[in-house]
């Protein structure tokens, strides 16, 4: 299919290619990479997700702004710079516009990257978990939220973020439409574990029938999200109620330092790591690379659907 963007777009000569002959790919965020990660971990798991992407038949397109430009899809040289960067910003759907006229450099978040890969014709992302409510600020909802509800696109995550209200999350993401879906499970995964106890009221099974019902939703004009909730590897996990506790702990932390918006995450996702001594980390690794794998599997099961899509 042709591909019309803006002047500021560059596209990998890869993706466009796939793009053009309806070939599987999968979007991946960069925020991960820039705000999620340390190095060189940040690079090593950004690799790893698009080889396993490639593993699947499919095509990785990670996306992020260099020097004012939103890329779709990186080399290898612009993954490693982009890794590299010492500062940059946390680029949601509000700061496109700021970012490309001040020429910065940033990570997408899950917001950002729904997007730009939708202008891209991308129709499937991986990512780890996605934004939500704050424990504590019924008030500080993340964009991504809002995303899922207004961009058709099938997202692979492990859930919200652990050091989310899960509950309010999961009410703002029905009032905004969102079909929320446990791939194998009938229970929320909580990201560093497999169930918080929460039902489900939607399951599929397999990556075909997460692109029959994404068909048959944007067919009938329903402009929302997919959203895929894949529980970590069990082999990964951590006990809910181990992690609870030091979650618990990193929030009042937060909330005493006055750490609140686009800065909680980062900082209550590094405490978590340095109370559980990097298990937690390692946790959020597997997860990443289990759902990069489930993300590509959908994408090349929508492959032979692209004429259909919206």
């Amino acid at each position: 299919m042709p591909i019309h963007l803006p002047e500021h777009f560059i596209i990998l000569p890869s993706v466009a290619s796939a793009l053009r002959e309806g070939q599987p790919v999968v979007a991946l965020e960069s925020a991960v990479i820039t705000h999620g990660l340390p190095g060189p971990v940040n690079l090593e798991t950004a690799t790893t997700m698009q080889e396993l992407i490639r593993s699947e038949g499919a095509v990785p397109a990670t996306i992020a702004v260099l020097d004012g430009q939103v890329h779709i899809g990186l080399s290898d040289t612009e993954l490693e710079r982009l890794a590299s960067l010492e500062s940059t910003r946390k680029i949601s759907r509000r700061d496109f516009g700021y970012a490309i006229a001040t020429r910065q450099s940033g990570g997408t978040t899950v917001a950002g990257t729904m997007v730009a890969a939708s202008m891209a014709g991308i129709k499937v992302f991986a990512t780890g978990g996605i934004g939500g409510v704050h424990r504590g600020a019924p008030f500080d909802v993340s964009a991504d939220l809002f995303e899922l509800g207004r961009t058709p696109m099938v997202v692979v995550c492990a859930g919200a973020k652990a050091i989310l209200d899960l509950p309010a999350t999961l009410e703002v993401l029905e009032t905004n439409s969102v079909m929320v879906v446990g791939y194998r499970t009938n229970d929320l995964p909580a990201f560093y574990s497999a169930t918080s106890g929460i039902r489900l009221d939607a399951r599929l099974d397999t990556p075909e029938d997460i692109a029959t019902t994404a068909s048959a939703q944007w067919e009938m004009g329903i402009q929302s999200a997919l959203l895929i909730l894949q529980p970590i590897p069990e082999e990964d996990a951590i006990p809910a109620a181990e992690i609870e506790a030091l979650i618990e702990a990193a929030v009042e932390e937060a909330r005493a330092k006055g750490i609140h918006g686009p800065a909680s995450t980062p900082f209550l996702l590094e405490r978590v790591t340095a109370l559980t001594g990097g298990q937690s980390m390692a946790a959020n690794l597997a997860l990443l690379k289990n759902n990069a794998l489930l993300a590509a599997k959908i994408a090349v099961a929508f492959a032979p659907k692209s004429g259909k899509l919206i």
